[in-house]
């Protein structure tokens, strides 16, 4: 275990610790690699994330927390840290709900196992899906040391409490320190759920604050460790030649000139994926090598042909033309109120246009990379290091691909440097246990920037038609959505040809619209590439069209945007399935009790954030415009407004922006702020820059020159966070910042210049 002792005091003042005080474990892992050089022999075993509760005596009610005779508190932080602070903010959670003081706590990763619930860090879920669970399992333990001082005070429970790592029994001012009650405490029977009671929310000291990021000192010192830092002995690192194209295979390569590269050690064949392709690996030529560099030198040498299979045809200029023409035939109604055709048909006046959004990839700022070590003693086994975000995923596919049992394979999780959903996919990490298996050593595999950009799982690309009917005043009397999109089902079921209910409840299904005619179908699109989940997924093109719709409605009506906008939304109100026009909503796996489509928090996060941008005077602004959107995700509400300005020599830029989240309860506000800030950016670059394009099935980007992202120098010079304070249930916040963000862009670029944005790469038509 490796201590943070560096000058680090300023992060941690907020939760009143101090440097010596606080013990984080970054590198708690078993049989943990180091990124010191190869030595001789195996590294020494050190703590893993449940050897604490299965080796230790003290109080073990669950396997999120631990209590030892020393009164050291270990909280295993069982979802994966990539940057969003997810180590910063649960383990403070549970803390607080426990009582303990966090110079006495302990904090640990969790490896990949099914005992901790869902590990999968996606789907803006690491606070919203477990946040009361989370308080259920550190009140438990919190009950449990309560009971023991209790009994031996001969005293009712009620009347002791436990807070700053002490139970107090408050009539006599009496205390035990949790170190001096967790063996006793742990003898005691473990309380069942329905007699668990959580803390009143004032009681949670540190909620709602801001809380330091506590990885941020090794973060900014270097001692972070990530996939690629991780080295065992005799380990080689493997490059890999993929197929171009999807569903491609080698069909001859000669390894000789690859075995000549100083350093190369083995060139192996990978198996060739078969459909569905899932999380499998993609197939090709690795080049295995005692350095990054030698691997990559061999990889470049290899002579190699291609079968490019069935999807080399597949150009995106064409299928563009096939998407286009898909939504403008109908499609599988999944939402329907009133009659849409007859009172289209009827309407004074119609507004109609069409929307497209490229292929998007991920391109987190580090590429894929994985360590695996298969042991053939004792039927195999096979120890992972990796930078995933769904750890258990990661060991099902492992443990497919060497034909072992789950039992069998263990899967440790290193930091992330930036996910977005690429890395909960476990094909990197499954081609580097083929290959441990295949060599007889640890073998790491490392992605270059090329082979992230052109073996990724895209998010998929869209076109959308939309057609409103006006009466004779002006009003939206109907709304018709089509949507036609390559859906996620195609990367696990290969004859998934058109998006379901589950997809269209992302922006399409869930919009609130106080509209007496309603209707949205799903057209056919036909997948030729592997298609997966990105940040935000499918609400960024379908917010990027419902926004800009919005706004040229309001143009056509010659009306503020807003007004447009908080009329077509409707007045405050819980909004029925029957007014949605569906029988059932998927509803991000949540509740619609507990998380109902909200109007009123919609209308508010409007109303708030143009408040916050002074729209009202917008009027006056000398060469600059703004733009409104608005949009519901992962259960939260986001409001952006953003200003485009235009210089003197007649080049636009965002040079201002105002957020508004309503995200019900909050748990870090400072996490909150950077992940807006992270979204607003991650937008801006998605809007104004595109995605990836194909050409005889093989995308044409390699690297950051072709796949550009906002600069330091070209983001705004403000960007405005406000956080509504609520004590609602917890919703998303990784992902609910993204998709107004395009919209907003190019309604301001229309406000400024009268030019319409329907589609991304706005730098290519309008910011020139």
């Amino acid at each position: 275990m490796q201590r943070i002792i560096s000058s680090r005091r300023t992060f941690l003042e907020g939760l009143g610790l101090s440097a010596a005080g606080l013990f984080f474990g970054v590198y708690a892992y078993a049989d943990q690699p180091t990124n010191e050089p190869a030595g001789d022999t195996d590294p020494k075993p050190k703590t893993g994330s449940r050897a604490v509760e299965k080796t230790s005596r003290g109080l073990n009610p669950n396997v999120f927390l631990h209590i030892a005779p020393d009164g050291w508190v270990t909280i295993v932080c069982h979802r994966s840290e990539m940057g969003q602070g997810i180590r910063s903010s649960l383990p403070v959670l549970l803390a607080d709900e426990l009582g303990a003081s966090m110079q006495k706590v302990k904090i640990v990763q969790a490896d990949g196992d099914k005992a901790y619930g869902d590990q999968n860090t996606d789907g803006s879920n690491s606070i919203r899906g477990i946040y009361e669970d989370m308080r259920m399992a550190a009140a438990t333990a919190r009950m449990m040391l309560v009971a023991a001082a209790a009994a031996r005070w001969k005293v009712k429970s009620d009347t002791c409490t436990a807070m700053d790592h002490v139970v107090t029994h408050t009539p006599s001012k009496r205390q035990l320190g949790f170190g001096e009650l967790a063996v006793e405490a742990g003898r005691m029977k473990i309380p069942q759920p329905a007699e668990v009671r959580l803390r009143p929310i004032d009681e949670l000291k540190h909620l709602g604050k801001d809380l330091p990021l506590l990885d941020g000192p090794a973060y900014v010192t270097g001692k972070a460790i990530f996939g690629a830092d991780l080295s065992l002995p005799n380990m080689l690192i493997a490059v890999i030649a993929r197929p171009p194209v999807v569903g491609g295979r080698a069909t001859s390569f000669d390894p000789k000139p690859a075995q000549a590269v100083a350093g190369v050690k083995q060139v192996v064949e990978l198996p060739v994926p078969t459909l569905p392709y899932m999380f499998k690996p993609w197939g090709g030529v690795a080049v295995l090598a005692t350095n990054t560099w030698a691997a990559m030198k061999g990889r470049d040498a290899l002579k190699i042909s291609w079968d490019m299979g069935p999807n080399a045809k597949y150009n995106t200029a064409d299928y563009r033309k096939t998407l286009e023409s898909s939504v403008r035939k109908p499609g599988t109604t999944l939402r329907k109120v009133g009659d849409v055709e007859n009172a289209l048909k009827g309407a004074a006046r119609t507004v109609e246009a069409e929307y497209y959004v490229p292929h998007l990839p991920h391109v987190a700022m580090e590429p894929p990379a994985a360590l695996a070590h298969f042991r053939k003693e004792k039927g195999g086994s096979c120890e992972v290091w990796a930078p995933t975000q769904n750890p258990q995923a990661a060991r099902t596919e492992v443990a497919r691909v060497l034909g072992l049992d789950e039992s069998k394979v263990t899967v440790h999780v290193t930091l992330l440097g930036g996910g977005f959903g690429r890395k909960s996919k476990a094909d990197f990490v499954s081609e580097a246990a083929f290959l441990s298996k295949a060599t007889g050593v640890p073998v790491r595999v490392q992605f270059t920037r090329e082979d992230d950009i052109h073996n990724d799982y895209l998010n998929t690309v869209s076109a959308q038609h939309l057609t409103a009917g006006l009466d004779k005043k002006g009003k939206v009397i109907a709304w018709r959505h089509r949507t036609a999109f390559p859906p996620i089902g195609s990367t696990f079921k290969a004859d998934t040809k058109r998006p379901g209910t589950g997809d269209l409840q992302q922006g399409v299904l869930d919009v609130p619209l106080a509209i007496p005619h309603v209707s949205a179908e799903a057209c056919e699109a036909e997948a030729h590439v592997r298609i997966g989940w990105l940040r935000s997924v499918y609400n960024i093109f379908h917010a990027f069209a419902v926004n800009s719709f919005i706004d040229e409605i309001a143009h056509a009506r010659q009306q503020d945007p807003r007004e447009t906008m908080l009329e077509i939304f409707g007045p405050a109100r819980t909004v029925p399935l029957s007014e949605l026009g569906v029988e059932q909503l998927q509803n991000y796996g949540a509740s619609l009790d507990r998380h109902p489509v909200d109007a009123g928090r919609l209308r508010q996060v409007v109303e708030r954030v143009t408040q916050n941008a002074n729209w009202a005077n917008r009027s006056k602004l000398k060469n600059r415009a703004l733009g409104l959107a608005a949009h519901r995700s992962f259960l939260s509400y986001v409001g952006v407004v953003v200003s485009v300005s235009k210089n003197p020599a007649g080049r636009l830029w965002v040079d201002e922006a105002w957020m508004v989240v309503d995200a019900g309860t909050v748990v870090n506000t400072d996490r909150v702020r950077a992940q807006m800030e992270g979204s607003l950016i991650n937008g801006m670059s998605q809007a104004l820059f595109g995605g990836v394009t194909h050409k005889n099935g093989a995308v044409e980007q390699n690297n950051f020159d072709g796949v550009r992202l906002v600069r330091m120098g070209e983001e705004p010079t403000r960007i405005h966070v406000d956080i509504v304070r609520s004590q609602g249930a917890p919703g998303g916040i990784g992902e609910p910042g993204v998709p107004p963000v395009a919209p907003a862009i190019a309604n301001a670029i229309f406000a400024l210049t009268g030019k319409r944005i329907r589609e991304f790469g706005m730098m290519n038509q309008a910011f020139t």
